[in-house]
């Protein structure tokens, strides 16, 4: 006859296993499951030793999304395959909450491009970077010095998508679109290099700060660049248009000495 403890043990034992979800027994004896697994057949003789077994889990292989966009950027011999290729990398989950790619705009080939930082609502709605208020402030920036976009000046964005609430890109968004950048910029074959913001300098420079950049002249991927407060931050900030009218001024200096 069981003693009093082992029927209270007994007890605990199944109310433990009901609290745990067990609804039923299935066979009277327990099965001791790691002897299963010591007992399991093995592959046969001349089976692939990568190959997934019954109830394994396939693990997929890991891809590098910057190695991808790497191989991707150096195959496009033209604007229009950059623009495609890139239409077709779809290791950026931005892509997926954006109405459009955001390209370029202005004439390829001129002295002048301007990288600026990711679409805002505007642009993902028009597909074409710098088409809003801000868009507006550079255009009239660049006349001033002569320049216009529709003439001779081409403009271009680090990211081709919005981030969703205008929040700033991250360093793995930035990281695998930046071959696609520097590719755009070899195609594009631009005498000078203008960073518009922060995000720019980050992506291109790998520094940020644009209050202590901005006017200083750089040298990236064989080009002459220039580090210039963004035209959204110069319409939040109208007391540095002062700084940005010094900014042109040595662009125009440097276009007039090439």
């Amino acid at each position: 006859m069981e003693s009093a403890l082992d029927y209270h043990s007994a007890r605990a034992l199944l109310a433990w296993q009901i609290e745990l979800g067990a609804t039923e027994a299935l066979c009277e004896t327990p099965v001791n499951r790691y002897e299963l697994e010591q007992q399991a057949p093995k592959p046969a003789r001349g089976a692939q030793p990568d190959a997934p077994q019954p109830g394994q889990i396939q693990r997929l292989p890991e891809v590098d999304p910057v190695e991808v966009a790497q191989k991707a950027a150096a195959a496009a011999t033209s604007l229009p395959a950059l623009r495609e290729a890139m239409a077709a990398f779809d290791h950026c989950e931005l892509k997926r909450g954006a109405r459009n790619l955001v390209f370029c705009d202005g004439q390829a080939g001129s002295r002048v491009m301007i990288i600026g930082e990711a679409p805002g609502r505007d642009e993902d709605r028009e597909g074409r970077p710098f088409v809003g208020r801000a868009g507006q402030l550079l255009d009239k920036m660049l006349g001033a010095i002569d320049l216009d976009r529709d003439k001779n000046v081409y403009i271009t964005n680090v990211l081709p998508w919005r981030p969703p609430q205008n929040r700033d890109p991250l360093p793995a968004e930035m990281a695998m679109m930046v071959p696609f950048l520097k590719r755009h910029v070899e195609l594009a074959e631009p005498e000078v290099l203008v960073l518009m913001g922060n995000i720019s300098c980050q992506a291109v420079l790998g520094k940020r700060g644009i209050t202590r950049l901005r006017g200083q002249w750089d040298q990236v991927w064989g080009k002459p660049v220039i580090p210039m407060f963004h035209p959204a931050y110069l319409l939040r900030q109208p007391a540095q248009k002062r700084a940005a009218w010094a900014d042109l001024l040595e662009l125009k200096a440097r276009l007039t000495a090439l």
